[in-house]
C-alpha cells in the first residue's frame, strides 16, 4: 500500500506545472531514464542526472510503490550532434581508437557501471541495450512509417507535421526555435528527423543491419520510444533526462509515441507516451571542462583520484533543487565533504552514546540500534522493502522525532526538495531533545532516500588522500601517535618538525578541527 500522508507533487516539463503522482497502474510506478551513450567516459554533469533519476526513484520507493526503473544504454545512433546530424558517436570514437566498435562500447559502459556504484546509485530493474532491440525498432518504424514518414536517399524521416503540438515539451514549435536541427536536401520540414538511417553507397558500418529501407542503422530518437514502450508499455508513469533532452531528444521521442499509439494532441499528457516528463539542470563548469569534445572533461574518478570519497559528489547534487543550476568546483565539493562528515560525525556520537546506556545503565536501546543497522543493510541490499522498514523503524510516540519525519516527508514530496530534507537531518543532529537512538532512526529512514551510506561509512572513508600520494596511512598515524607523546610531554620543538615532515609529505594535520578529523592529504 502508498503511504497518502503527504502526496507526492513533481514538477511535469510538458505542462510546466506541479503534479500529484498520479499512476497510471495503482500501486505501481513505472520511471523511463535516458542513459548514456557509451563512446566515452561520462563527465560529472552527465551523472548528476542519474542521482536525480535515483532520488526520484528512492522517493518512490519511500512512497511504497513498486519501482520499475529502466535505463538504456546507447551503444549505436547516437550522432555527434543531437540536432540529428554528423557522424555516429560509437563508429567515429571506434574509429579514432581503431578498435571494435563493440569493445569501445562494452569498455564505457563498464567505466558507466564503475560510477553508478560509486555513487550509491541503486541498479534499475532493466539496463536496455540499444543493439538488443533493433529488430523491435525496424518493427515499430514500420508501424508509422506510411502515415507519418517518408524516405530519402539518406533514409527514413519522421514528418512532424502528421502529429498534433510537435515541440510542446520543449516550447519551440516553429522552425526557428528548432533552428539547431541541420537542413536536409529533400526533408518536408526542417524539423523532421530520422528515423533509419542508410549506410551511404560504398561505405560499412561497423553496427548495421538489413531494413526495409536500406541496409543502416536506427535513429538515436527511436531508441528510447521502443525500449521504454517494449519494457513499460505506453503510458508510463515517468520518463527523465537532462534539461537538454527537453529541446530535441525528448519531443522527438513523443512524436513518435504518438504516431505509434494513434493518440491525438498532448493536452493530455499521457498521450506523449509518459504522464510525466522531468528533467535534472546543468552541472555548470567554468573553466570549460566539462565537454568531452574539448579532450579533457572532469570524470568523477577525477575527483576520486584527488582523495574526495565520491559520495561527497553525491552530497553536493543533493544540496541543490535537481531543477536549479548546480555550480561545481573544488572549493564547494570540499564544502560538501565537510558537511558529510558533520552528519557521519553525528551519526558516530549518537551510537557512542547509545553503547554508553548500555553499559552505565543496562538500557536495551543498544539492541534496538543493531537490529535498525541489520535492517538498514537488508534495505540498501533490497532484502527488505523500504515501506517494511519505515513501519518497523518510522512508528514513533515520539512526537518530536514524528514531526522531524512528517517534515521530512513534506519536504521530499514537494518535487524532490533535497535541500530541505537535507536541513532537516542537520537539525535532528543538533537538537538535543531528540534522543540519540531517535537520532539513529531519522538518519536511517532519511538516507533511504539520500543514499548517502551514512550508517555504513566510517571516518577513514572521508579522509582525503589523493592518489598520488606516497606516505602511507599507517606512517601517517604512526608520526601523529609520536606528536601526541611530544604535546603531552611540551616537547613543542618536536612536535612542530613532526608536523614539518608530514607537510613536506602533503599531509596536513588538522588541529583545531571541529569535526576532530586529524589530518588529510593535498595534491
Amino acid at each position: 500500500m502508498t503511504d497518502a500522508a503527504a502526496p507526492l507533487m513533481l514538477f511535469n516539463s510538458l505542462t510546466r506545472q506541479l503534479e500529484p503522482f498520479n499512476p497510471v497502474h495503482a500501486g505501481e510506478a513505472r520511471v523511463y531514464t535516458c542513459g548514456p551513450t557509451v563512446y566515452n567516459y561520462p563527465h560529472i554533469g552527465n551523472m548528476r542526472a542519474y542521482v536525480f533519476a535515483d532520488v526520484l526513484g528512492r522517493t518512490l520507493s519511500f512512497k511504497g510503490y513498486r519501482l520499475t526503473h529502466v535505463i538504456n544504454i546507447t551503444d549505436v545512433g547516437h550522432l555527434t550532434d543531437d540536432a540529428d546530424s554528423g557522424e555516429d558517436k560509437m563508429e567515429k570514437m571506434a574509429a579514432e581508437k581503431a578498435q571494435s566498435i563493440w569493445d569501445i562500447a562494452e569498455h564505457y559502459k563498464q567505466a558507466y557501471w564503475a560510477d553508478v556504484k560509486a555513487l550509491n546509485i541503486r541498479e534499475p530493474a532493466h539496463w536496455t541495450i540499444a543493439t538488443d532491440y533493433v529488430p523491435q525498432m525496424i518493427e515499430f518504424a514500420k508501424g508509422i512509417a506510411e502515415k507519418h514518414c517518408y524516405e530519402l536517399e539518406s533514409g527514413l524521416y519522421f514528418d512532424v507535421s502528421t502529429v498534433a503540438d510537435y515541440g510542446r515539451l520543449a516550447r519551440a514549435q516553429t522552425e526557428e526555435g528548432q533552428s539547431r536541427i541541420d537542413p536536409v536536401p529533400g526533408k518536408r520540414n526542417q524539423m523532421d528527423f530520422a528515423i533509419w538511417r542508410k549506410t551511404p553507397p560504398g561505405e560499412k558500418r561497423q553496427m548495421e543491419w538489413d531494413s526495409p529501407w536500406g541496409r543502416g542503422a536506427p535513429g538515436w530518437h527511436l531508441e528510447c520510444s521502443v525500449m521504454s514502450g517494449e519494457v513499460l508499455g505506453f503510458p508510463f508513469d515517468i520518463h527523465t533526462g537532462g534539461i537538454d533532452h527537453r529541446e530535441i531528444h525528448h519531443p522527438c521521442e513523443i512524436a513518435q509515441n504518438q504516431a505509434h499509439c494513434c493518440t491525438n494532441g498532448l493536452d493530455d499528457a499521457a498521450n506523449s507516451g509518459a504522464k510525466l516528463w522531468m528533467h535534472n539542470n546543468f552541472l555548470v563548469e567554468r573553466s570549460g571542462k566539462m565537454s568531452k569534445s574539448s579532450g579533457e572533461f572532469l570524470r568523477l574518478q577525477l575527483l576520486i583520484d584527488k582523495g574526495y570519497h565520491s559520495l561527497a559528489y553525491r552530497m553536493m547534487c543533493l544540496q541543490a533543487h535537481y531543477r536549479s543550476e548546480l555550480e561545481f568546483s573544488w572549493e564547494g565539493l570540499g564544502a560538501a565533504l565537510t558537511r558529510l562528515k558533520r552528519i557521519l560525525l553525528g551519526v558516530i556520537r549518537a551510537d557512542n552514546l547509545v553503547r554508553q546506556a548500555e553499559v552505565e545503565h543496562g538500557s536495551t536501546e543498544y539492541q534496538s540500534l543493531r537490529e535498525i543497522k541489520r535492517d538498514y543493510v537488508a534495505c540498501r541490499d533490497r532484502k527488505m522493502t523500504v515501506p517494511s522498514f519505515r513501519e518497523k523503524w518510522g512508528s514513533t510516540s515520539d512526537d518530536l522525532l514524528a514531526t522531524y519525519l512528517r517534515d521530512f516527508e513534506e519536504a521530499i514530496t514537494s518535487d524532490l526538495s533535497m535541500p530541505e530534507a537535507l536541513a532537516l537531518i542537520d537539525e535532528v543532529f543538533g537538537d538535543k531533545k531528540v534522543g540519540p537512538l531517535n537520532r539513529l532512526r531519522f538518519a536511517a529512514i532519511s538516507d533511504l532516500v539520500f543514499g548517502l551510506d551514512i550508517l555504513g561509512l566510517n571516518r577513514a572513508d572521508l579522509r582525503i588522500r589523493p592518489k598520488s600520494a606516497t606516505i602511507t596511512e599507517a606512517e601517517i598515524e604512526e608520526a601523529l601517535a609520536r606528536r601526541k607523546e611530544a604535546r603531552a610531554a611540551k616537547d613543542f620543538a618536536t612536535s612542530d618538525a613532526i608536523r614539518d615532515e608530514l607537510a613536506a609529505q602533503g599531509v596536513e594535520v588538522m588541529d583545531g578541527d571541529p569535526l576532530g578529523w586529524e589530518w588529510k592529504l593535498g595534491d
